[in-house]
């Protein structure tokens, strides 16, 4: 009776196991190449293997033309290969297997052997394996998977220089003031307190007498926040997509920002505001004119007419007669799903890309805008410009968007929650911590991951270090890990000299202007910043997908990792340290990648309280 209880605890929970073809468990990695992963329940399978192989090639019969039924022949096609466990998270094992057909197409399964039992798993069924039938189940491709054929053209890839892109977003309005005439009528003076309405008078031209500041800092892709034609200081209320808003420039700054900024490698991306439209916009405004009549009416999501029937002042977005980005007045959502809002859009995309020559755009709200758009926006823009990259504002899961047809990226905001639930709150330990990293490097095909966008702060969050209640080391431990990872990291204007400010309820002083007087900078968070940057672009093996856990501990302090032949140690608490080294760093010798120093490793290292080690060995 207890060895029937044991042999029946033992066996392969049937429900955790997890794929779904044509996803990011399924997906072609480049032409040539497929990627296939399962999930199983954590710790039950002590060998995975995938059986797969061309479902036309049989010994004998009918299948020559693809009947999968046929009597009378033995499928000759399947081989079996080894996967490996690609990630643990807190409930599953993760497994991945590469594999070329050499005809482009594949049927195929998985063989997953625990303690007690070996089975197969299909599409159609489990099968239970070890028994004189094994071969015939391995070959009833009727039940298998199917990836009909890896065409190219469905294959995630994004441009090669974005994997190797630090991005630096810029807020235009609080940058820099390099023209003062073209000021708007209300500017405040600079270092003024933001707020909603209030003008900096920052322009293209102070960010083109910026330039070398970059790249002294390292920079190669500059994000900028809306530039277009609108009445907000954050212009996300577009009124005019194919002009230059006048206080920030002309369309001949703009060439000129490009064109210096490309002599000097550095990348430009735009951000595209397509879910809606500024409320001053002579659409909009037409629409509120003429009512029904418009010639723009289907232009919007609008409920009834009037679309407005008090004054503007009084509008309470909870109750409005159309619909709006949240529940602002301001921003009447766009119809993507009428013609001439598509062509119009479209246009305006190919224009700055083609015209403009820009190299990347930020889709700001993208996943409120119908996934038929983005599928016509991608194919206009990389006609344009083949080298685009395209980067979704997506908060959450955002696979629906990255299977190769809409975005080559998303802004991974779960990845800088988990760092600062870790490094800056102490929300979580270093053990649930692991899990939410490599969860996270799952979630997508793996060239979608090489290609993130990696930040910690943005002009839609409070600053980092403010989060961090102004503790620098634990901000640099942020950063630090964040640079280590796979993925394109961002650094929010000014965070790289100390800036802080919160946000939310009314409170805009994570916007505040740029600080340029270098007596009020953070000259040690600036060289940090600047060295990280230079170990991510001289070690590339630092940006390498995979990430060797070596501690990761619920009940301590200590977290190290490794990428390839660099180790990361670092103490994530307010006190001295004792760390016991892994063995393969005993008694070697190293070389201390921040120091810039040889150093000699014994068995146990001292760190101060938040001290880190960047180790090569």
């Amino acid at each position: 009776m207890e060895s029937i209880q044991n042999f029946c605890e033992n066996k392969i929970t049937r429900e955790a196991i997890h794929h779904i073809p044509k996803s990011n468990y399924s997906y072609g990695y480049d032409k040539d190449t497929l990627h296939l992963r399962i999930k199983t329940k954590k710790g039950e399978i002590n060998k995975a293997e995938l059986r797969i192989g061309d479902p036309y090639d049989w010994d004998k019969g009918g299948c020559d033309g693809g009947n999968m039924n046929s009597t009378g022949g033995v499928w000759t096609g399947g081989n079996t290969y080894p996967m490996r466990k690609e990630v643990e998270t807190e409930y599953f094992d993760h497994w991945i297997a590469e594999f070329k057909p050499p005809k482009k197409r594949s049927r195929y399964a998985f063989i997953l052997e625990g303690k007690n039992e070996k089975i197969l798993y299909t599409e159609k069924r489990i099968h239970e394996l070890g028994t004189k039938d094994d071969m015939s189940i391995l070959s009833r491709i009727n039940d298998f998977y199917c990836f009909p054929y890896l065409n190219n053209i469905d294959v995630p890839k994004a441009p090669k220089w974005a994997k190797d892109t630090i991005w630096y977003q810029i807020f235009p309005d609080r940058f820099n003031n390099g023209d003062s005439s073209i000021n708007p009528k209300n500017v405040m003076p600079w270092g003024t307190e933001p707020t909603e309405h209030n003008f900096m008078g920052g322009d293209l031209r102070g960010i083109i007498n910026k330039l070398d500041y970059f790249l002294e800092l390292g920079i190669n892709g500059l994000y900028f926040c809306p530039i277009f034609k609108a009445t907000q200081n954050h212009r996300y209320d577009t009124i005019d997509y194919m002009e230059i808003d006048p206080a920030l420039g002309t369309k001949e700054d703009f060439k000129e920002l490009v064109e210096k900024a490309h002599k000097k490698g550095i990348k430009i991306m735009l951000d595209a505001v397509f879910n809606h439209m500024g409320y001053f916009s002579y659409q909009w405004q037409d629409v509120i004119l003429n009512g029904e009549k418009s010639k723009y009416k289907d232009w919007f999501h609008i409920n009834k007419f009037p679309v407005v029937d008090k004054p503007f002042e009084e509008l309470d977005g909870r109750n409005l007669n159309y619909e709006t980005f949240g529940r602002t007045p301001l921003m009447p959502k766009l119809n993507t799903e009428n013609k001439e809002v598509v062509d119009y859009l479209l246009n305006v995309a190919e224009y700055w890309s083609k015209e403009m020559n820009i190299d990347a755009w930020r889709l700001d709200v993208c996943n409120e805008v119908d996934h038929v758009f983005w599928r016509k926006f991608r194919e206009r823009v990389l006609l344009a410009n083949p080298e685009t990259y395209i980067l979704g504002e997506v908060w959450h899961d955002g696979l629906p968007w990255l299977m190769g047809d809409q975005f080559d990226a998303v802004m991974n905001y779960p990845l800088g929650d988990a760092i600062k639930d870790y490094f800056i709150t102490n929300y979580i330990d270093a053990e649930k911590f692991k899990y939410m990293i490599n969860q996270i490097s799952v979630n997508y095909p793996m060239q979608v991951v090489e290609s993130t966008f990696n930040l910690l702060d943005s002009h839609d969050t409070p600053r980092i270090l403010t989060v961090a209640n102004g503790n620098k080391d634990k901000v640099k431990l942020a950063f630090l890990f964040m640079f280590t990872q796979v993925g394109a990291p961002c650094i929010y204007y000014g965070t790289e000299v100390g800036m802080e400010g919160n946000q939310g309820m009314g409170q805009e002083f994570h916007r505040r202007c740029m600080i340029w007087d270098e007596s009020k900078q953070d000259k040690e968070m600036f060289k940090f910043i600047q060295r990280i940057i230079s170990i991510k672009k001289e070690y590339k093996q630092i940006s390498s997908v995979n990430i060797d856990w070596i501690q990761a501990k619920k009940d301590s302090d200590i977290l190290i990792y490794r990428k390839e032949n660099i180790t990361i140690i670092i103490n994530n608490s307010n006190d001295k340290a004792e760390v016991k080294l892994p063995e393969y760093l005993k008694n070697s010798k190293g070389k201390d990648l921040f120091k810039l120093e040889n150093v000699e490793l014994t068995d146990k290292l001292n760190l101060n309280a938040y001290e880190f080690k960047v180790i090569l060995n």
